[in-house]
């Protein structure tokens, strides 16, 4: 398979603290360091979340400003995804960010169960989203955690909402959301080539499973994601030393499938994205 495939690196999300792993990235200069290294690892996107001094979680845009000013000057060419995610804050806070016209934001298009509460993404606030990313030339990574949010991405492609080439990506694992399951991996895949052939699509599991869907996206043609956000662990006794690691790790499964890893001109090209410059 010579497709190249595109390794996104979730730096630091919302939960992991260094309690969990002491190499989690919190500041903007530990985040700016440990992308730098994942970058020159293989990694060609950065999914970015922000933190307050304490840990907490932040949506405030002068960190994020500070972070892409950083991986701009430091990894340049790498794609730089902010989080929308509804961790970090709630309401239009969840875009605040999207004037600074990232290349691309995550976009959950449904609800779902998480560990201890509703995901909400009720519609009115995902169509806002959705206009934000349009209005700030922002691409959108959805983020499906159930297969209707599959059926909801196509829709708000073909209906404009979500314009360009769709990019999907299935989020397994979470608690009490969609498991690790194959049958089910493998009807998401189905469901992409039927519902938008033109699609391309990623794949993501949570904790110890994040090894899991790596092996099966690589295998099966699509790109994938890896970091500290999403685990940890490089195994169940051993943590991992940086996000670096595990992009390596996912490095060595595209290796063993012949894979090549998509350079950040690459990823540039199979997401429609423009060039830097």
């Amino acid at each position: 398979m010579t497709k190249p495939c595109i390794i996104c690196v979730a730096i630091t999300g919302s939960v992991a603290t260094k309690k969990d792993n002491p190499a989690v990235p919190i500041t903007v200069s530990e985040q700016v360091e440990s992308v730098q290294e994942s970058f020159e690892a293989g990694a060609a996107i950065a999914h970015c979340h922000v933190r307050n001094d304490d840990g907490t979680p932040s949506s405030d845009p002068e960190k994020f400003a500070r972070l892409k000013e950083g991986l701009e000057a430091h990894c340049p060419g790498m794609i730089i995804q902010f989080s929308t995610g509804g961790r970090s804050g709630a309401g239009s806070a969840r875009g605040g960010m999207l004037p600074l016209r990232p290349d691309m934001a995550s976009l959950s298009v449904g609800s779902n169960n998480f560990p201890t509460r509703v995901y909400e993404n009720p519609p009115d606030l995902v169509d806002w989203l959705a206009s934000e990313m349009r209005t700030y030339g922002v691409k959108p990574e959805i983020e499906a955690f159930d297969l209707s949010h599959i059926h909801q991405a196509v829709a708000m492609n073909r209906d404009g909402r979500i314009p360009g080439r769709l990019y999907v990506q299935f989020v397994m694992g979470v608690k009490n959301a969609m498991p690790v399951d194959r049958d089910v991996f493998d009807y998401y895949v189905r469901t992409m080539e039927r519902l938008a052939p033109e699609a391309e699509w990623c794949a993501a599991g949570i904790g110890r499973h994040q090894i899991t869907l790596n092996e099966w996206a690589v295998a099966a043609g699509g790109h994938t994601r890896t970091g500290l956000e999403d685990n940890v662990r490089l195994d169940r006794e051993t943590l991992a030393p940086s996000n670096a690691a595990l992009v390596r790790r996912t490095v060595e499964i595209c290796e063993k499938h012949a894979r090549p890893v998509a350079t950040w001109a690459q990823a540039r090209e199979i997401l429609g994205l423009a060039m830097p410059g």
